[in-house]
This record gives structure tokens, sequence and C-alpha cells, in this order.
């Protein structure tokens, strides 16, 4: 699979006039492959039911309370967390080490970097 191409445009305002933003996201996803169930976490962060950017907010917050190297799952259901974890992980300097399909949606594993 290759790198998956998220397109979208922004609307802003700015001085009275309009201006229309577009914007592309590339999300590899190729590495990533299902983590074996027996791996170990440090901690579980539970935000299904929740919406972007909830999620990726949470992971952010409780990752700041771990070390360098700490592996934290995250479960949630929003279909937009797909690209919003991988992102998040790629601009903060953190590793997406495995995502899989958990009960009421997706299960990612995040290394802190």
């Amino acid at each position: 699979m290759g790198p998956l191409v998220f397109s979208f445009s922004i609307s802003t305002l700015s001085r009275g006039r309009r201006h229309l933003h577009k914007c592309h996201i590339f999300v590899d996803l190729a590495h990533l492959a299902p983590y074996p169930f027996y791996m170990n976490w440090d901690e579980e962060i539970d935000a299904t039911g929740m919406l972007c950017p909830l999620p990726v907010l949470k992971l952010r917050k409780r990752l700041q309370g771990h070390a360098t190297g700490a592996v934290v799952r995250l479960l949630a259901d929003d279909p937009a967390a797909v690209i919003d974890v991988a992102h998040f992980c790629n601009e903060q300097g953190h590793a997406l080490i495995g995502q899989s399909d958990a009960d009421h949606g997706q299960a990612y594993l995040v290394r802190k970097g």
C-alpha cells in the first residue's frame, strides 16, 4: 500500500476578505503491521466515543507524563484517528509502532520519542 493522500480546503477570513487554502496531508501507513496481542504497553488510553481532535489531544497530554521510549496504547473509534494519530506522531517525533482492530474501533501503539 502506498501513501494515503488526504486533501481538503480551509476557508479563512482576513481583513474582510475570504481566502481559500488547499491542504494536503501525506500519510505512509505501509510500514505498519498489526502488533502481536502479547505486546506490553505502559498505559492504555480509552478515547472511544470521542471525536477529532480529542483522541490525539488526550494522547498528547498523557505522553507528557512518560519518559522517552514509553509505549502507550490508544483506543479510538473516530474514523479520523487513522490520519490524526499518524500525523501527530510524525509531527511530534513519536513512533506509531502498531495499529490493529479493537473491539470497538482501532488500537494504536505509540512509542514516545
